[in-house]
This record gives C-alpha cells, sequence and structure tokens, in this order.
C-alpha cells in the first residue's frame, strides 16, 4: 500500500512530457496505474486519500491557484470514486475492502473501473472549459479523445498489473519501476528532440514548421466553433542587415533574443509566437480583423524602447503584415502567402501595419507577364522619357521640365505607369527604373542647357530611394559623367516617404543638398505631418498638389489653402510649383497669388524632348 501510494504522488508530481502531432507539448501523470491498484489493494477511500495528496503535492510544486488546485482534487476524487463504485459493483467485493486482487478473474471489473475513472475525469474536465470558452461540448470531448484513448490503454493495463502481483510483495511492485523510468528517460528524450526540430536554436520560440502546424490547428479549432480567425500576423525588423554589416552578427543575435523575449511579453495568452527566420517573426492570434490589428500594435510598441547592448542603446523598428482567415485564406499556405504580401506591402509604404488586401498581389499570372515584360522592355531599350514643362507664370518662361518614364509595349501598346511602376516597386525592379530615368534627363539637360544655361529637369523617387544610402554617391557619378552641374537636377519625393523613415531620409536628403541637388516635396498637401518635416529639412520647392490647384477657381476651401500654402513656402524661401494648371483661368488666379511656377496640360502635355522649344514662351505662361 506504501509503495503503492508513493508511487502514485511521485507519478503525479513527474509526469511524462510526450510531444503529438507536429511536437505538440503534453503532459501525462503517470499515478492513475497506482491510484487504479490501490482500489481493490487498500480500498478506495485510502485512493482517494492518496489521489488528493498526490494532487496537492503537484498543485504546490507548480504554483497553481488556490481555486484552481481545488477543482483538480474535486475532479480526481469524483472520478477515483466512481471508479470504485464500478469494481465494487462488478467484483462484488465491498466498497471499503481491501484486499489484493489475487487472481485473474477480476482483472476484467478493474479495468472496466479504470475506464470509468479516466471517462468521468475527462467529462468533468471538458463541462468545465465548455462553461469558460463557450465551445461546445462535445467537441471538447473530441478534441481529447485520441490522446486519451491511446495513453490510458498502457496505464491501466501497468495499472491492473500492478494490482495482480501486489499479493508477491513490494519486490515484485518494484519490478514495475522500471518500465516507468524508461518510459519517462525515452519520453524526455524524445521530447528534447522534438522541441530541438521544432524550436529555434537563438531564441527558444517555434520555428517555421512549428507555426505551420499552430496554425493549421487553430484553423480547425477556428471552424469547429465557427468563428472568424485565426490572424496571422507577420512581423520583420526594419534595416536588420545593417545592424549585423555594421556590428556584427553577435550583436544582431542579442537584439533578435531581446526581440523573441519582448514579442511573447506583448503577445496575449491565446496566442503563439514563433522565428520563421532571419529578422521575421510570426504570431498566431484568435481572433478578428480589429483584435489582429490591436496585437500588431501592441507588438510593435513592446519594440520602441532602446535596445542596450554594452554601452550602446540601439532603436528596433519593425513592420507588420496581417492576413485573418477566411477572409484571406482558409488553409496555412495562403494565409502565410497573404501576411508575406501584407508585410510587403507596409514596407514599402512605410504602414509599419498592413492588412492583406487583393489589390496588394503583384503576383498574378498577369502581372507576373508584365514584370517579365518590363524586365525586357529594360534590356531592349524600350522605355523612354518624356518631358512636361513647369512654366514661370509671371515672365512665361519655362524653368523646369519634368521626366516622366513612358512604356510602349509590342502588344499591348501603351502601358500606363500606374499599372506598371506599382509592378516596379513591389519587384525592387524601380531601381532600375528610376537609373534610366535620371541617365536620361540629365543627358538630356546637358544639351539642354547648352541654349538655356538655368533650365532644370526634375526626376521623381520612390519610397524606397530615401532608405537608399547609396543613392547620393549613384547621382554624383551620373552628374559627372554628363557633365551636369548639381543645380540642373530636382529631384521629388513624397510627404509619405519622408515620414515612414525620417532617420534614413533626413541622411539621404542632406548627402544629396550637399551635392547641390534640388529636394521637391510632391504632392504636398495630401500627406501628413507637413510642418514638422518643412521645420526639420532643408528643401529647396513644394509642388501643391493637383487635388487643391484644378478648384481654385470654383472652391473657396480650395483657394484658401494653395493661397496659404504659397504664402508659407515663399515665406520660407522656397520654390512653389502648382501642378493641375488646367485652363487659363487657373494660370492666372495662380500668377496672382505670387512668384508661381505652374505645371499642367494648360501649360504642356509631356512630350518627347525633340519636342521641347526652350525658346517657346506666352504672357502669363499661356502656351
Amino acid at each position: 500500500m506504501v509503495f503503492l501510494a508513493i508511487a502514485a504522488i511521485i507519478g503525479e508530481a513527474k509526469p511524462i512530457q510526450l510531444v503529438l502531432g507536429d511536437a505538440e507539448s503534453r503532459s501525462l501523470s503517470t499515478s492513475a496505474p497506482f491510484i487504479l491498484a490501490l482500489i481493490p489493494v487498500a480500498g478506495v477511500a485510502a485512493a482517494v486519500v492518496v489521489q488528493i495528496v498526490a494532487s496537492l503535492t503537484d498543485d504546490i510544486l507548480q504554483r497553481r491557484q488556490v481555486t484552481k488546485s481545488m477543482f483538480n482534487i474535486a475532479q480526481y476524487s469524483l472520478s477515483v470514486l466512481a471508479a470504485g463504485v464500478v469494481y465494487s459493483f462488478l467484483s462484488g467485493d465491498s466498497l471499503l475492502a481491501a484486499r489484493p486482487v489475487g487472481h485473474v478473474a477480476s482483472l476484467g471489473p478493474l479495468l472496466v473501473a479504470g475506464i470509468t475513472m479516466v471517462v468521468v475525469n475527462w467529462i468533468l474536465v471538458a463541462v468545465v472549459v465548455t462553461l469558460a470558452s463557450g465551445e461546445r461540448f462535445l467537441w471538447v470531448l473530441r478534441a481529447d479523445a485520441q490522446f486519451l484513448v491511446i495513453t490510458h490503454l498502457v496505464l491501466l493495463s501497468v495499472g491492473a498489473i500492478a494490482a495482480d502481483v501486489a499479493t508477491d510483495g513490494v519486490w515484485v511492485l518494484a519490478l514495475l519501476a522500471g518500465p516507468v523510468v524508461a518510459a519517462h528517460l525515452f519520453a524526455a528524450s524524445g521530447a528534447r528532440h522534438a522541441h530541438d526540430a521544432t524550436h529555434d536554436v537563438l531564441t527558444g520560440l517555434g520555428n517555421r514548421s512549428f507555426a505551420g502546424y499552430r496554425l493549421s490547428q487553430a484553423l480547425t479549432d477556428a471552424r469547429n466553433r465557427h468563428a472568424d480567425g485565426p490572424g496571422l500576423v507577420l512581423i520583420d525588423l526594419d534595416h536588420f542587415k545593417d545592424v549585423n554589416d555594421t556590428l556584427g552578427h553577435p550583436v544582431g543575435d542579442i537584439i533578435l533574443r531581446e526581440v523573441g523575449a519582448r514579442l511573447v511579453e506583448a503577445a496575449p495568452e491565446d496566442a503563439s509566437v514563433h522565428r520563421l527566420g532571419g529578422d521575421e517573426f510570426a504570431l498566431i492570434v484568435e481572433g478578428d480583423h480589429a483584435r489582429s490589428r490591436d496585437v500588431a500594435a501592441n507588438l510593435l510598441e513592446a519594440l520602441e524602447e532602446p535596445v542596450k547592448v554594452d554601452s550602446l542603446e540601439l532603436l528596433v523598428r519593425a513592420s507588420a503584415g496581417i492576413a485573418v482567415a477566411p477572409f484571406h485564406g482558409s488553409d496555412s499556405e495562403s494565409l502565410m502567402k497573404h501576411a508575406d504580401i501584407a508585410l510587403y506591402h507596409a514596407k514599402v509604404e512605410r504602414d509599419r501595419i498592413s492588412i492583406y488586401s487583393p489589390e496588394f498581389d503583384v503576383n498574378t499570372v498577369e502581372r507576373l507577364q508584365l514584370l517579365a515584360d518590363l524586365r525586357g522592355a529594360l534590356a531592349a531599350g524600350d522605355l523612354h522619357v518624356v518631358y512636361q514643362p513647369q512654366v514661370d507664370l509671371h515672365s512665361g518662361r519655362t524653368v523646369a521640365l519634368e521626366a516622366l518614364v513612358r512604356w510602349q509595349h509590342p502588344k499591348r501598346g501603351n502601358v500606363p505607369p500606374d499599372e506598371f511602376i506599382p509592378v516596379a516597386e513591389n519587384s525592387g525592379l524601380i531601381y532600375t527604373v528610376t537609373s534610366f530615368v535620371l541617365d536620361s534627363a540629365i543627358a538630356q539637360v546637358a544639351r539642354w542647357r547648352e541654349d538655356v544655361p538655368d533650365v532644370r529637369v526634375a526626376v521623381n523617387l520612390s519610397a524606397r530611394h530615401l532608405s537608399d544610402l547609396g543613392l547620393p554617391g549613384q547621382v554624383d557619378a551620373v552628374l559627372k559623367r554628363h557633365g551636369v552641374a548639381a543645380d540642373a537636377l530636382v529631384l521629388e519625393v513624397t510627404e509619405t516617404g519622408i515620414m515612414a523613415d525620417a532617420v534614413r531620409a533626413d541622411l539621404v536628403i542632406k548627402a544629396l543638398r550637399d551635392l547641390g541637388v534640388a529636394i521637391a516635396i510632391d504632392d504636398y498637401g495630401t500627406g501628413n505631418a507637413s510642418l514638422s518635416y518643412l521645420r526639420r529639412l532643408e528643401i529647396d520647392e513644394l509642388k501643391v498638389d493637383r487635388t487643391f490647384v484644378s478648384n481654385i477657381g470654383s472652391d473657396d476651401h480650395d483657394l484658401i489653402i494653395v493661397r496659404s500654402t504659397i504664402e508659407l513656402a515663399l515665406a520660407l524661401g522656397l520654390r512653389v510649383v502648382a501642378e493641375g494648371v488646367e485652363d487659363a483661368h487657373t494660370a492666372d488666379a495662380l500668377a496672382r497669388l505670387g512668384s508661381v511656377i505652374g505645371q499642367g496640360f494648360h501649360l504642356g502635355v509631356p512630350v518627347p524632348a525633340s519636342e521641347i522649344d526652350l525658346a517657346v514662351t506666352t504672357a502669363k505662361g499661356r502656351r
């Protein structure tokens, strides 16, 4: 009796750690067979007392809450008592009898009693889970059925053997310790190997394969509950390669471990955090779009505090992409793909957090073909540059021209820029496109400057270029190759591009201005935080967006906005270019507001360089 009691207490306090499926960890108490053996050997009362002691010992060691410990004690006691009643009924023995089995004939009732103990315990747990989670009772029962059947068949068999050999003394019972210890050792070894195979060595988080398993499991759970979700949040660190290149991989590893720890701390209890590889992390969370976005925001906020590495304090910024089932996919592969697309969109647009939308997915067959054709067009020289005049509205003289890329596809005909530029942006081909436009524009302005020494050419930069610290060197090389002064070039950037990665944008813009290149803010007024960067950055030109300019003749609010913007810019010593000048009335109204340069179809449409005559001017900019 003492041996079985001690074995039951140890079995409860030291469960076997099992790994199911793709490394799902489950603990399995080995107290059940010894508690079952105690029913015929010591009586059901003794079995219940030992079970209470074993459960209480485990709860104390695990520091469980009092309420949970009370439930465990009640749950196990009822299970053992039910088993005792069944055994007594089937065997004919008294419920409180303490008599070893001693013969094979009683093993049948004992096994049925063991099954009763497991089933009652299973049902009690399922009832509590159902009440706490709102999940369907039958679904909760079904979730653990396979695990219970496989594991407890073995344990109940051990219990029956223990009861049968109890009459032969403690030393015979002690022989059962060998198989139980061996089971512990083999299970522990298997758990270690399974953990290593499914977890990241550096951070201890689940790896990509484990994330896929967890995501599939969460999808199944959500379908069974007829609920939306789960949400998949991908987190990627911004410019982490620069950290490794500058400070070395050991420092990078410290940052990755700290990031992993912060994500785990910031994640809700029902979420699982994984490192997919490199500087990319994933979080699987229950809930819809709103909850997934809230969780993503909390994760990024957790990374705001600098990471301390020796005497350094390093800022870590990250972007997040979100996909939510069933809206963005009903399987793990689709969700992973779409969350990755959303993450890429967040990085390109500098949104920090982006929820997947079909419009982000450039990898359709049509767009992939367009991308392939664009690569071929660049190699074959099929792209060309047109120029739209920028006219001084007082003198009527063309003072600058904006370089715009065009593509005449051999089969599609003219492909609008708003179709192929996003493809180039998302594929990284925008660097090649911009290099082509920049080289063509500077070569052309070199020819124009032979006749008009102060004419300028403007070239658009994407948000990606403002994160490229090598851009100033490339621009300088092109200017020197064509023998053009830096003041001949204006580089147009957007408000969104500047504010998205302000630190790098500041460095890139300062380096360009140090060369003598002018910087223009394109689409001014459509972004945000405009005044803050006007105060911080040294820029040369504001381009007032066409959405305001084109309506100044019919909308007093737009007129006030444009007039105020022009006054502000001129007071700061900036050039002002007003886009969207589509008629003479708008040109005249702008001219009355100050020294304004106009751009629009009324003043000139985009045309090849051969059709530009800089000697032609008209009064008040009318062509």
